[in-house]
């Protein structure tokens, strides 16, 4: 922040050059580029750390726009702060950075493993704990932009110091080495240190930068500026973040396994991340249940699933259905369900995610469950965006069955939106049938019946049905935290639609099921049907979702 000046009296010096010039061990041209060199290091580390902390709430907690609007209006409020707070260090300018520095890039190294630690290890307590994430989140957004913003008046003082310039000369300098870094640092994040290193590494290697060169740079340009005491303070407290960091970075992998236990118990057989998520696998050996998690969300469980892709897909196959589309469900399991009737004779699949397709064809036991749908020659995997894909869709379907993640979640409005349900109109057969897994009924029914309206808005005509019986205690919806387990959802509901309107029925010829009947499928319908909004429900479109509880 600049601070006007009144005007200075006629032959006396600008106020900005009371302060003599700094000592320095290089040429001042050389020292004034070091500086801004400095500035632009630790501007793109500050954009690692607000960029990691939006990244890592919205896969803890849920819901990204919501993350990241509290984390960039907490930190540019904090950053606001900081630097009304920092005038009170300029006549320390070196030692204030210096500090500024050690203590950003500690914070910020370490934010990502204490954000995980308590969410995976408190996440489950009930009560106040529920939310400590989000307490964490906002805590560190606001010490975060109170360190960045200290910055910028003691660097603006540093510059000053090496060579006197009139204040918008150096304000302009400063800004544009600062905006160019930010640049750096936000490209670096997503194709850089997100995928080869992970959040974990990537915040503790971007606090060691940080470290490294804010004290390479007091210590090393401006340590004349400081006394012998001074000096050495800043010295053993870049070591020792040095230190902290370095160790964390040697027991990441250790940690990442231990918080992973505690969210998903200790039964992990497989935890990787993909270019689109993080896939976990559970169980699935030894007669334990097999679960499959798509970023912290239960997709499929052993336990249940039968239940679910039974009530999505049979109804939806009571009549012609020799080509089927199924968009989502990489898991393989819409397919095996889809297989059992003799008169399919292609199945295409559009799936987002290659890594789950990669993981339902050769795990064991997630094959296993999927009846090894993809070794069948009908089955087609097309690895695409389902949106993208229908705009360019080649011919029309009998059957179009949806299994994508629940309505709410950021990254799948778009795939509940009317427009969506505009393009799979477009490629639905004069007869053919549309099913759509549209989220639980029973603790949010909001959800659920905007889904049916937007559907509706698209020119289908629906009927609405649910099943009960879900026994995953995990979160559905956008929101990871909320409610714990006692509050997870009962059931699943669905939508059967058509051009023209369809019955809810099975078809009587159809294989033979397991969870599902006739009549069971009628009363869940009436279930359904009693948990109608009543008052006007706008659809959801691309540029106004409508997903919120």
């Amino acid at each position: 922040m600049i601070e006007p000046h009144a005007p200075a009296p006629p032959g006396a010096p600008p106020p900005w050059a009371v302060q003599g010039q700094a000592r320095l061990p290089v040429r001042p041209g050389f020292g004034r580029f070091l500086v801004l060199a400095g500035v632009f290091v630790c501007a793109a580390c500050g954009l690692v750390y607000e960029l990691e902390l939006v990244a890592l709430a919205s896969y803890l907690i849920g819901d990204s726009v919501t993350q990241a609007s509290v984390v960039l209006s907490v930190m540019v409020f904090a950053m606001g702060i900081g630097s009304l707070a920092a005038k009170r260090l300029r006549p320390r300018a070196a030692a204030g950075f210096g500090a500024v520095e050690a203590a950003l890039a500690l914070v910020g190294g370490c934010s990502a493993m204490a954000l995980y630690a308590v969410f995976a290890w408190t996440g489950d307590w009930g009560g106040v704990w529920a939310n400590g994430s989000r307490y964490l989140l906002v805590a560190f957004s606001l010490t975060i932009g109170l360190l960045i913003g200290a910055e910028v008046p003691l660097l603006m003082e540093l510059i000053q110091r090496i060579r006197r310039q009139d204040p918008g000369g150096a304000v302009a300098d400063l800004f544009a080495a600062d905006y160019v870094g930010a640049l750096v640092g936000g490209l670096a994040f997503p194709f850089l240190l997100l995928p080869m290193l992970g959040q974990l590494t990537g915040a503790l290697l971007t606090g060691t930068v940080n470290a490294v060169a804010g004290g390479a740079l007091v210590l090393g340009l401006f340590r004349q500026d400081l006394t012998r005491r001074a000096r050495w303070l800043l010295l053993v407290a870049n070591l020792v973040v040095l230190g902290l960091l370095g160790a964390a970075a040697v027991l990441v992998d250790d940690f990442e396994r231990a918080a992973r236990h505690a969210v998903y118990g200790a039964d992990v057989r497989v935890a990787l991340r993909t270019g689109e998520q993080e896939i976990v696998l559970t169980g699935g050996t030894h007669g334990r249940p097999l679960d499959l998690f798509l970023d912290g969300r239960l997709r499929v469980s052993g336990r249940d699933e039968d239940r679910y892709h039974e009530a999505l897909v049979h109804p939806a196959m009571n009549g012609p259905h020799a080509r089927v589309l199924i968009l989502g469900g990489g898991d393989g399991l819409a397919a095996r369900e889809v297989l059992r009737y003799p008169g399919v004779r292609s199945v295409d699949v559009v799936e987002l995610d290659a890594g789950v397709v990669r993981l339902a064809r050769h795990d064991r036991a997630l094959s296993a469950l999927n009846g090894h749908a993809y070794d069948d020659a009908r089955v087609h995997v097309m690895n695409a965006d389902a949106f993208r894909w229908l705009r360019g869709a080649p011919s029309t379907y009998d059957v179009v069955i949806s299994d994508l993640p629940d309505p709410g979640i950021t990254a799948s409005t778009k795939l509940y939106s009317q427009e969506f349900y505009g393009l799979a109109y477009r490629v639905l057969a004069p007869d053919g049938r549309l099913a759509v897994h549209a989220g639980p009924v029973t603790c949010r029914p909001r959800v659920f019946w905007t889904v049916d309206k937007t559907m509706r808005a698209a020119g289908l005509r629906t009927t609405p049905y649910r099943v009960g019986g879900r026994e995953s205690g995990f979160a559905a919806g956008p929101d990871r935290t909320a409610g714990g387990a006692s509050k997870a959802p009962g059931d699943w509901g669905f939508i059967l639609a058509s051009r023209t309107g369809v019955p809810l029925s099975l078809a009587p010829d159809g294989p033979r099921l397991r969870t599902l009947t006739p009549a069971g499928l009628a009363a869940d319908a009436r279930v359904a049907s009693r948990t109608r909004v009543t008052g006007s429900l706008p659809p959801s479109t691309l540029v106004h979702p409508r997903y919120a509880d």
